[in-house]
């Protein structure tokens, strides 16, 4: 079950950034982050009563709201960097925020395995290869906000690991909830400040953006349940399996082909992936 839990986020998540970035082509991404983040939150407040998290003790509330704040920032990053890059190259750069709490475990003290060193040295040259053509081709935009992207997703693994220090599902449900809500009062509150009230949405565009909304709060309590088993190495491995989904995904939907090195170069991104999520 852990192992066909974790590949259900993988499909979800991946699913869910192709179609963020592909309605980002067409509305404006504040928007796109915005309604999709408040139909998580709805579905996060039914699963948190029938879970009985409301009890859960406060340790989840700073981390929350942390990530509540950096979330929104590197999904609009994300999906902006879909909606004008090549999916295929951006997706994969994107997750390498994995690398943001490897280095953090080196900091506190902890050494690299032979995986996870043989991983940056997979990435570092899987980027560089799968780049390349981008940024002759004047892509260093798309590359710059998936690099980003890429840092704000690593540090909200941090702050989710964080504020799930308990190890119960009640915890990583809360912790979860408390992101989304902040990311949502936080939007609202950019929104009336900028006196913005247009979303730019149409009530045909709403589904996919409630699908948006429900396969990544989907994912996330996939990979919650999955995470809670004793394959934790597995589950991690798995679950960063999600831009290959993406990749297919563009290419099947949008035509996308990878030139050159560009191929080679995401393979090597995506092993390295793997092999520092599971190092």
């Amino acid at each position: 079950m852990p192992v066909f839990l974790s590949l259900l986020a993988s499909l979800l998540w991946g699913t869910a950034d192709f179609l963020g970035g592909t309605a980002s082509r067409r509305l404006p991404t504040a928007s796109v982050v915005g309604v999709s983040q408040l139909v998580a939150l709805l579905g996060l407040l039914p699963a948190a009563v029938l879970a009985g998290a409301l009890d859960e003790p406060r340790s989840y509330v700073l981390p929350g709201i942390a990530a509540g704040v950096v979330g929104p920032l590197a999904l609009a990053a994300f999906y902006r960097a879909l909606s004008v890059g090549t999916m295929g190259v951006v997706a994969p750069v994107a997750a390498l925020g994995v690398v943001v709490p490897v280095a953090a475990g080196l900091v506190g003290g902890e050494s690299p395995s032979g995986l996870q060193l043989a991983g940056i040295a997979a990435a570092v040259v899987g980027v560089v290869l799968a780049s390349g053509p981008e940024l002759k081709g004047g892509g260093a935009l798309p590359l710059a906000l998936a690099a980003a992207a890429a840092f704000g997703f690593g540090s909200v693994f941090l702050l989710l690991a964080e504020g799930s220090e308990g190890g119960s599902l009640g915890s990583v449900v809360m912790t979860l909830l408390t992101m989304r809500l902040t990311t949502v009062l936080l939007m609202t509150v950019l929104m009336v400040g900028a006196r913005r009230f247009e979303l730019g949405v149409r009530r045909a565009d709403l589904p996919v953006l409630v699908v948006i909304g429900v396969f990544d709060v989907g994912a996330n309590a996939a990979f919650a349940v999955a995470s809670q088993s004793d394959l934790l190495s597995v589950t991690a491995v798995l679950a960063s399996l999600y831009p290959v989904v993406t990749v297919l995904l563009a290419r099947q939907v949008h035509g996308e082909r990878l030139v050159g090195p560009q191929l080679p170069g995401v393979v090597l991104a995506l092993a390295g992936v793997v092999l520092l999520a599971g190092g």
